[in-house]
């Protein structure tokens, strides 16, 4: 099994901050991981995250906030080889 990022248009929020998903400029309204991963539509979906280059386990997305500059990793598991 190999991961992947995640590639979606990047988000544009005229008042949010300025931050990189997966390596892309996007802009954000603030909140925690979790609430960015609802922005862009994930939800409820099955990855993995990263803030800054450290694993960001589920249960602890909630109360990871999101600062201007931060970068964010979002990864799917793919089957295959």
């Amino acid at each position: 099994m190999t991961v992947a990022p995640i590639s979606r248009e990047p988000a544009i929020d005229p008042e949010g901050i300025e931050v990189y998903v997966n390596a892309e400029p996007a802009r954000l309204r603030p909140g925690s991981l979790a609430d960015v991963l609802g922005q862009l539509g994930y939800g409820g979906a099955k990855v993995a995250t990263a803030l800054n280059g450290e694993f960001v386990p589920e249960r602890s997305r909630a109360t990871s906030p999101i600062s201007p500059g931060d970068r964010i990793e979002i990864l799917s598991a793919r089957q295959g080889g």
